[in-house]
């Protein structure tokens, strides 16, 4: 009798544990709980030199380059945060930048440094002699800012404005162009035996009378759309010194 009593508890504790199909339910199986952190976001500080092309004139603030820029690079790295400081004004040759680089009081740790100067060189008529000294002089300082590494730094050709309805008017656009292309020549040439990033855009700014819409309201600087043909090929260079 005992035997029989114990028979019917085992058969009542095997059956008390089955699912409703009859099959012995499976224990629980508990999830891959992982130890990875999430990623912290990397914050990066971009700084820009320039003239009336770095600042935009005549386009909207989010419209010039280095804001576009920087909308490219979150884009690329979506995890990250971006900021992008403006140092330029319309109508800056040289000497104004390295004067504004002064008295801005500017850190020493910027990500990536991008500058763009001389086009008021050539249209004020300065001695090219001046360019000569003086950009390399900002070269050197934009380096110092980009944490002291020159692989931080991207030199952008000068823009000719003389495919544009102003500069078909101001002096011999044939001349204009002949002295940008002198500009553009030694500011490449120091950037290659240096080993700066050199990125020329001004044959885009050569379309501006067949395509006017590369050309701004005043129909003398640049558009959006010129400065979104800008950020196409610096951003893949920009891509690369941040990875």
């Amino acid at each position: 009798m005992k035997i029989r009593f114990l028979v019917v508890l085992l058969s009542i504790g095997f059956f008390s544990c089955t699912s409703d199909d009859g099959l012995p339910d499976m224990p629980s199986v508990m999830p891959d709980v992982s130890n990875e952190e999430p990623v912290e976001p990397t914050s990066y500080q971009m700084l820009s030199l320039g003239d009336s092309y770095t600042i935009g004139q005549s386009v909207c603030e989010t419209c010039r380059f280095p804001e576009q820029l920087k909308e490219g690079l979150a884009e690329t790295f979506p995890v990250d945060i971006f900021s992008v400081q403006v140092v330029a004004q319309t109508g800056w040759t040289t000497t104004n930048l390295l004067n504004a680089i002064e008295s801005e009081n500017l850190s020493n740790n910027y990500d990536l440094v991008t500058l763009l100067i001389g086009v008021n060189n050539q249209f004020q008529g300065r001695p090219f002699s001046l360019y000569e000294t003086e950009f390399p002089a900002l070269v050197t300082k934009a380096i110092t800012l980009a944490n002291g590494d020159a692989d931080n730094v991207i030199v952008v050709s000068i823009p000719d404005y003389a495919y544009t309805p102003f500069g078909q008017a101001f002096g011999n656009p044939a001349v204009t162009s002949a002295e940008i292309d002198q500009y553009n020549a030694f500011a490449n040439d120091y950037c290659d035996a240096n080993g700066i990033s050199f990125v020329n855009i001004t044959d885009i700014t050569r379309q501006g009378l067949e395509n006017t819409a590369l050309v701004a309201e005043d129909n003398l600087h640049l558009s959006e759309l010129a400065y979104s043909l800008f950020v196409e090929r610096l951003l893949p260079v920009a891509i690369d010194k941040l990875q």
